[in-house]
This record gives C-alpha cells, structure tokens and sequence, in this order.
C-alpha cells in the first residue's frame, strides 16, 4: 500500500494527545482536582531553574537555605564533608557531593556540573570550650554564652577554602548562559515536561515519543505521509510561570542526529494552536553538533504557514518549546531532507546563550565585624564577643576577611552578606541593611536563609557587601528597595 493511501486513523491516540496537554475541558477538569488533592512530589515538577550550589549546606544556615531552594523548586547540589551523614538531614531531590573546600583535590569537576550559582554558607567550626551535643545544640542556641573554641583553621577554611572554591567556580561557571533542560542530570520524569504532538491531530498516522537514554534525551520515531501527513514532534507543556529570556541572545541545542533537517518551535503565548516561531538545523549523522538558534532568526509560523505580520519572536514570555522533523518546509515548500520512516535526535542539552550574567553567580554568607579588629575608632569592650575574642579564635574574622578579598576580586557577580550575631528565632522581623561595618544586633537563620534566595534574582545586589541585623518590626520591610540604595564595592 502506497503512502498516498488512505490508513486507519488511531482516535485514541489523538484523544491520548489532547489529555496529556489537558486540552479536553472535562477531563482536564477531572485530573487538575485529582493533581490538587493528590499533589505531585516535587521531583516530578516541571522545573527549568537551574542548578545551585549550596556549600556547608549542614550547616545552621545551610540547611535552611537547601529547604527554600527545594520549596521553590530549584535543582540543589551540596557541598558535605560527610555523605553518609548528610543524607539523614536530606531528602533524595538533594544531590550531595562529598568534598571539603579545605582540600582542593576534592573539588571535582562534577561538583559544578551545570550549576548557575553557588551559595557559600562554610565557615569555621566553633563550639562551646565545655563541650557540646551532636547536633550542637548549644552553639545554635544562642541564648546564653559559652565560652567557645575554634574546631577548624580559620584560615584554611575562610581564606584559602575561598580561594580554592572561586578557582574552581571560575573554570565552571559560565555566565552568557542559562541552562533550560539538563538531560544529563534530569531531575524530573520526562512525561511530566514534555509529550508528543504527532499528525494524529489533524488525521496522520506518523507516530514519535521522547525518553531519557543514560545522559540524553532521545526524540524518536516514524514519519509517514499517508492521509495527507507527514510529521511528528515533541512539545513541552506550557511552562508556568513563563520564562524571561530577554536578558540573552538565543537558545543553544546541544545535539547528534541522523543527517535529517529538523525544526525548533518555541512560544510566546500560551495557546495550544497559536503562533510558534520556527527555525530548521540539519544534523550530521552520529556527530555531535551545537546548534545556536538567535532570536532574531526565528520566523513567525502558523500551521507551518508563515505570518510575518505578527513581528519578532518576544523572549521575555516563553510559554514553550517543540521539536520537531516534518516534511513540511515552510509556506508549501518541502524540506529538502525529508525522507519518510524512522528518524533519531539525541538531545543533550536546551540553553538559553548570549546573556550577561547580571545576578549574583556567588552569594557568601560572612560576618559583620570582620574589619573591626584592630580598628583604632572602636572602644573594644563595646564590640560583640567574637571581635572581643578575634584572636584568641585564631582570627576567625580577619580570615573572613581576607576570604572576601578573594571572591571580590575573582571577577564573578557576587554578594556579600554580614550577618550580626545569629539566632534561631522564627525570622519574621524587619531587616536593617548597612554599610561600614558598624551595626550590631541579631538576626534569624531563618531571615538570612530567606535573604539568600531573594538575592539571588536581583541584579541590584551585584557586588556588594552589607552588613544585616533585625528590627523589632514583625514584618520583613522592603528589603529590595534597600539593597538597590546600597553602594557596589
């Protein structure tokens, strides 16, 4: 039978297709209520954030930043010098690594693996002179003072941990990009991201799916012409909320494929048949190939029918993404490598490229007072037990100090936070914001936990160094206002 012929047309597939992008009012109905009282676990998000390094992530500090990432559904890494034991404090989302700053040969390439950001919360272990729990109870407490000892090697944790550290971030960390989907290190099952959009939905029987090989995934199928078809495709889901891509230049494939020309289609709407904006690459049979995809390149398409009248492709509402191989070119035309049968994409990564990084890539958890030992303007007996104390803690502040010398000349975007004395209380006070390293007080773990993840979308704390204590307000304030008055170092 010829492919001009007509073939029996799978209906149930076609209805497959429309659940899966929830386009059947009814059951879509039925399955957002089921989602709603049977949550998913946050490993089947969807998530395009990308991934953060958290180092001395066991620590008071650490731990609550991991459990913030994770409720915002980002990707966490973390930096543990013991893995058996940090897996009691982790659940599985948390990707640990066991590695200690103070050695370098232990700082892998793996550790940053496609990591966008890293978020320093090391620091020299300090304990009560009389001892302590497991779980250092009394060091956390806070509310009575222990005379305290240095565990560690203040400058082999705070400075050269640091320089350690940034050397390896600098290698690793690239700003002019931001990773969309990982499909070395997936975090997400595949069928909650992504599903197939086939000719099924307009009367072919050209069949594709998509799943996870090893370290790729694999955009496979079988393309037939029959009954007025020819194409088969995968589509992401509508991302939500949509992605802002307007700081970069274009998306980067990252791919090996079997000499056929295939098409990208990505969205700035959220409808099901709206506008998509198309670009064709061919691949190189078995070769792996980069493909770079400007924004200024993508041609307005409608069903495979170009619309010029509605303009350039906006990056900064990104609904979706689609890949797809079709015998279709664009307004009638073929494409001129278009063979009926079985087809294979192997897809490593999808990127966003050609971006400044104009957030911090590096958040430093410091200590304010680390510039008052030895200054000549301060009465001594005024200042907190740890500048009273400096050097009888083995300069544990003139260490952090020379630490953030060296992340403030690394050349990264990065953000210095001081807290003053830290607490366990619940956080939800004002914070006050200063520079000059004067101020003393209090704050929460838990406010500087939070603190963290709100810097780490804001191009206004790019390279600074703050000091933070709270107010007695039981209301966070306008923190981001009060960073944006701040000066750059």
């Amino acid at each position: 039978m010829s492919e001009k012929e007509r073939k029996p047309w799978d209906f149930k597939r076609f209805i497959t297709t429309l659940n899966d992008f929830e386009l059947i009012p009814f059951i879509s109905d039925l399955q957002k209520r089921f989602k709603k009282n049977n949550p998913i676990s946050p490993k089947q998000k969807n998530s395009t954030m990308g991934m953060i390094l958290v180092t001395g992530a066991t620590g008071g500090v650490g731990k609550r930043v991991v459990a913030r990432l994770l409720a915002q559904n980002y990707h966490v890494r973390a930096l543990v010098r013991d893995k058996e034991t940090a897996k009691n404090l982790f659940d599985e989302r948390v990707e640990l690594v066991q590695g200690d700053v103070t050695r370098p040969e232990t700082l892998t390439p793996r550790l940053l693996d496609n990591v966008s950001a890293v978020i320093s919360c090391v620091g020299t272990r300090v304990q009560p002179v009389e001892g302590d729990t497991p779980n250092r109870d009394k060091y956390y407490q806070g509310t009575k003072f222990y005379m305290p000892q240095v565990v560690d090697s203040p400058q082999a944790v705070e400075y050269l941990g640091m320089k350690h550290l940034t050397e390896k971030v600098k290698k690793y960390i690239r700003s002019d990009t931001k990773l969309l989907f990982d499909f070395t290190h997936p975090t997400e099952q595949i069928k909650d991201t992504w599903g197939a959009v086939d000719d099924v939905v307009m009367g072919g029987v050209s069949e594709s799916s998509i799943r996870l090989e090893q370290d790729k995934a694999v955009f496979s199928g079988n393309v037939s012409t029959a009954n007025n078809g020819g194409f088969a495709s995968v589509r992401t889901k509508n991302i939500n909320p949509p992605l802002d891509l307007s700081d970069y230049e274009g998306i980067e494939l990252r791919v090996q494929g079997d000499g056929k020309r295939y098409k990208f289609i990505i969205r700035c709407e959220g409808k099901w048949d709206g506008v998509g904006y198309s670009y064709s690459f061919d691949t190189f049979n078995n070769t792996p190939t980069t493909v770079r995809i400007p924004f200024s390149e993508l041609i307005p398409v409608f069903r495979a029918k170009t619309v010029p009248e509605m303009g350039n492709f906006d990056p900064s509402c990104v609904y979706s993404m689609q890949l797809m191989q079709t015998k279709f070119e664009y307004d009638g035309a073929l494409n001129p490598k278009f063979s009926p049968g079985l087809f294979r994409l192997e897809v490593t990564s999808i990127k966003a490229y050609g971006g400044s990084a104009n957030t911090p890539q590096f958040i430093l958890i410091s200590s304010a007072g680390v510039t008052r030992p030895g200054r000549s303007d301060l009465n001594l007996e005024e200042q907190p037990p740890a500048v009273k104390m400096n050097d009888k803690l083995g300069g544990i502040l003139t260490w952090k100090l020379k630490g953030e010398d060296v992340l403030r000349e690394s050349g990264l975007n990065y953000t210095i936070i001081r807290p003053c004395a830290l607490t366990e209380n619940p956080g939800n006070k004002a914070l006050i914001f200063d520079q000059g390293d004067n101020l003393k007080g209090q704050v929460s773990r838990e406010a500087i936990a939070d603190l963290c993840l709100q810097v780490l979308r804001w191009p206004e704390a790019c390279q600074k160094t703050f000091e933070v204590c709270e107010d007695e307000k039981p209301d966070q304030g306008q923190t981001k206002p009060a960073i944006a008055a701040l000066e750059t170092d």
